[in-house]
């Protein structure tokens, strides 16, 4: 999966910037944000870590969401995505965190959508958390990379509005 350098470079900088760490929760999205990341500028300076867990049992375990929700919603919600990346954020003690939950293919449970939920944290704080929609003919791995790159899209403009505050002098 290739990635926008560009987008890369920036989310890098800021967060080199800043001093600051993130981390990563993902399910949908199958580690594509974690591999990334991993491909970012000096990526052990800010990057602590990240989980992929595609189960009920593993995001209940290692993510702390509400069980009976998750079942409820087949672990797909916007709610369930927030908690994720909230729990990511402590569970790996960074600043940032980002998760993803959604549907790559259209399932029984998806009812034949295409969809990710996605969630940005700072600070203990949801900043930004939104649902990307794709037609229900796209191809998963297409899918995949197209959520992956609208949500570091979507995080590069979170970090860089937190580092223009930090620089705007009054």
């Amino acid at each position: 999966m290739e990635f926008s350098k560009i987008v890369l470079d920036r989310i890098s900088y800021y967060l080199r910037e800043r001093n600051e760490t993130i981390s990563v929760a993902e399910s949908v999205t199958s580690g594509s944000i974690q591999q990334a990341f991993s491909q970012m500028p000096s990526a052990e300076n800010f990057y602590s870590g990240g989980i992929t867990t595609y189960t009920l049992e593993q995001k209940v375990k290692h993510l702390n969401v509400d069980q009976q929700e998750a079942e409820m919603a087949n672990c797909v919600s916007k709610s369930i995505t927030e908690t994720m990346a909230l729990n990511v954020a402590k569970l790996f003690d960074t600043d940032w965190a980002v998760a993803t939950t959604g549907y790559s293919t259209p399932v029984e449970e998806s009812k034949g959508e295409i969809f990710a939920h996605y969630a940005v944290v700072y600070k203990g704080e949801i900043i930004i958390s939104g649902c990307i929609e794709l037609h229900p003919l796209t191809k998963p791995m297409d899918a995949q990379q197209y959520f992956t790159e609208v949500i570091l899209s979507c995080l590069r403009a979170e970090v860089k509005k937190k580092t223009q505050k930090l620089t705007t002098k009054y």
